[in-house]
């Protein structure tokens, strides 16, 4: 009782913080802070994280952990971040006197600015070459992967299924890994929403085909490996880039219609990937579907805190970006691998266990302990919270649409990830330079071009 007391209590205190440095926890309004606090933190973190404290989960993962008493130790730390990190984040937009809730209103309203005239041929053959880019990297994905899990089960091979999937995901080496990450999977998507917003916005039958190619593109590299998370954050992508642009008003009725229709393609996808037939697998809180989203990411943070306080040392600076401890001559090591390694041994020498990934919280203990989960949560509070305002200030247009969704989704996907993508996250900054150099392309091209022209003329009637 005292257990679900405290938490009973965390839930309300965190939601009315988390509702006053986003703006709106609605439904309705989405946002990046509210799809954070939802996703992230309270169904995929902190709702099993009250079934493991009880002692009720009966998860196949926690039955693995050797010492009890990290059920309540998560769980404190658990409740840590439900208050720490928005409280953070209040403090952080009070520095920088922002209003969440007037700001992101006037947001929402605020009118999508398209490219200027005199920038739209270099803008359109910039991004056409990006786009040409993006396909033809999928192209080479499909080619460098020898099994398509979506090809091998619309044959109807279903037997190694498993197996292929983790072939599919980190079977490719070398080159190959950054084509597909950079420009298959991360590029892909983002520059479908920027033409998705130009179409709409301009009627236009360049944009109308571009955003059609580009769509195909997303869901193709969305859903080969058959993983089931990617093709829905997706298509909550796009629903977010009509929000941002005007074009769709939210209410409850189509939120339904929404959550009907995913559940749906979830378990058509849940029955022809995994043969998943009984219904009992599908209502079961700790099995398919719901075990998947409620238990499956949280589960992992308690192995962490098993294995990393008795069965192996901490990381410390090997958990660090490759980027970052590269300078140190050291190779950095994913504690989400090293727990599948120590927990699921016969699981990764069948092929078919891959990593445990959980909330951030699980790599930042395994590198620095509990002084590193401590300042994770304020780090990365501050770090989303200074996005969140810049993202929201900066002016409308299809590119900044298309950052601010993109970041949306994929901060609270990173979230259950790790915590190092936080200190350096390469295709994240890649993204970023990419889209800055598409945003001066949409606004500012003749104008800084106009200067350069001005500046050289002067230089030669000096000489």
């Amino acid at each position: 009782m005292l257990i679900f007391s405290i938490w009973l209590f965390t839930v309300v205190a965190s939601t009315y913080l988390f509702h006053k440095v986003s703006g709106s926890l609605s439904l309705v309004k989405p946002n990046m802070i509210s799809i954070i606090y939802y996703y992230s933190f309270l169904i995929s973190s902190y709702i099993g994280g009250l079934l493991i404290a009880l002692g009720i989960d009966d998860y196949y993962m926690i039955k693995r952990m050797d010492h009890e008493e990290y059920r309540i130790i998560g769980f404190i730390l658990l409740t840590i971040l439900m208050i720490l990190f928005p409280l953070t984040q209040l403090v952080v937009g009070r520095l920088f006197g922002f209003n969440a809730q007037l700001e992101y209103d006037r947001y929402l309203h605020e009118p999508v600015r398209t490219s200027v005239d005199k920038n739209k041929t270099v803008f359109r053959l910039a991004f056409l070459a990006l786009s040409g880019i993006s396909v033809l990297a999928i192209a080479y994905t499909f080619l460098k992967t020898s099994n398509l899990p979506i090809l091998e089960l619309l044959k109807g091979n279903t037997s190694e299924l498993a197996k292929m999937r983790i072939d599919a995901s980190r079977g490719i080496s070398g080159i190959a890994v950054y084509i597909r990450n950079i420009f298959g999977i991360a590029l892909t998507p983002i520059l479908s929403i920027i033409a998705y917003v130009y179409a709409a916005k301009t009627k236009e039958l360049f944009w109308k085909a571009l955003f059609f190619v580009l769509f195909i593109s997303s869901v193709l590299i969305s859903t080969y490996d058959l993983a089931k998370s990617p093709i829905f954050f997706y298509l909550i992508m796009l629903i977010l880039a009509m929000v941002y642009s005007n074009n769709l008003t939210l209410n409850w009725k189509k939120i339904s219609g929404y959550l009907i229709a995913g559940i749906v393609l979830l378990v058509i996808m849940y029955i022809a990937i995994q043969g998943v037939t009984q219904v009992e697998s599908f209502l079961a809180y700790n099995t398919g579907p719901i075990g998947r989203i409620i238990l499956a990411q949280i589960a992992p943070f308690f192995l962490h805190l098993d294995t990393f306080s008795h069965s192996l040392p901490l990381l410390e600076a090997r958990g660090l970006p490759s980027f970052i401890i590269g300078f140190f001559d050291l190779e950095q090591v994913r504690s989400a691998r090293m727990v599948m390694e120590n927990v699921f041994p016969e699981n990764v020498d069948k092929g078919t266990g891959g990593v445990l990934n959980t909330i951030f919280l699980g790599e930042a203990f395994a590198s620095f302990g509990y002084m590193g989960v401590m300042a994770a949560i304020v780090y990365i509070a501050t770090i989303i919270q200074l996005l969140y305002i810049v993202l929201i200030r900066l002016r409308k247009t299809p590119v900044v649409i298309a950052l601010f969704v993109y970041f949306t989704i994929n901060i609270p996907r990173t979230l259950v990830g790790g915590v190092s993508d936080f200190y350096f996250n390469p295709i994240w900054v890649i993204m970023t330079v990419v889209l800055a150099g598409l945003f001066i392309l949409e606004q500012y091209f003749m104008v800084i071009w106009n200067f350069l022209i001005s500046k050289v003329k002067k230089k030669r009637v000096k000489v």
